[in-house]
């Protein structure tokens, strides 16, 4: 009688699986870019404008059109004068834009939220490419200046705005922080801005990113019937 044939070897235990339980939710993913702003954006740079006024407080201020927009921005190459950032949003993944300047490349960042974000301006703010939906959620302006004791060039931020729905999540330090990496990579000496007083929420996030806020200026401004009271003045 032949013997019994040994027993299988015992098979090897199963590798852990890393991947989360099909139950387990993933969340809710938000697809972002920082994009150089352009012509046809002068529509939802405009809007974003008259937003930014309300939240200040200024819409007695605004006096912008798009057309005066049209004709004042986008004059010069940018970052050789005035040069708009632009923060877009989507659910899907962002298609590709091709590179126009060699100084500066989209940025683009993956966010991951609990809860979809609930944009009830959607529409207003949509940018179609193909069958994607792009939708733009805040911008920054900023220009050139100068530092005489640094003795380099730097940029001013003139305006930094997120819509309602999309602050508190990290947007704004995004934009803010492509300027700052914008001006380190030209050599600029340093970024600087103004913000009011009461928006003591600014101020706190400015300082979170470094910002050194300085009391002891104040802004001179000379606008208005002010401004054009020189037109035929004898200097």
């Amino acid at each position: 009688m032949a013997a019994a044939a040994p027993p299988p070897p015992p098979s090897a235990a199963p590798e852990p699986s890393m991947a989360p339980p099909e139950t387990t939710p993933l969340g809710h993913p938000l697809f972002t870019r920082i994009r150089l702003a352009a012509p046809s954006d002068v529509p939802f740079i405009h809007k974003l404008i008259h937003q930014m006024a309300v939240f200040e407080r200024l819409t007695h201020l605004f006096t912008a059109t798009e057309s005066s927009l049209h004709s004042t921005l986008f004059r010069s190459p940018p970052f050789d004068s005035f040069t708009i950032f632009i923060l877009e949003v989507s659910s899907t993944p962002i298609p590709p834009l091709p590179s126009i300047y060699p100084s500066f490349t989209s940025i683009e960042k993956t966010f991951n939220f609990d809860i979809p974000i609930n944009d009830p301006e959607e529409d207003a703010f949509t940018v179609n490419f193909g069958k994607d939906q792009i939708i733009i959620a805040g911008f920054v302006l900023f220009f050139p200046n100068y530092s005489t004791f640094l003795g380099k060039p730097g940029f001013y931020v003139e305006d930094l705005f997120v819509r309602q729905c999309y602050r508190r999540k990290g947007f704004g330090k995004m934009l803010l922080s492509a300027v700052a990496k914008q001006a380190v990579k030209m050599g600029y000496g340093r970024v600087e801005w103004v913000v009011l007083d009461w928006n003591i929420n600014a101020i706190k996030f400015y300082e979170q990113m470094g910002a050194k806020v300085l009391p002891d200026w104040r802004i001179c401004r000379l606008t208005g019937d002010a401004l054009q009271a020189y037109e035929n003045a004898n200097v």
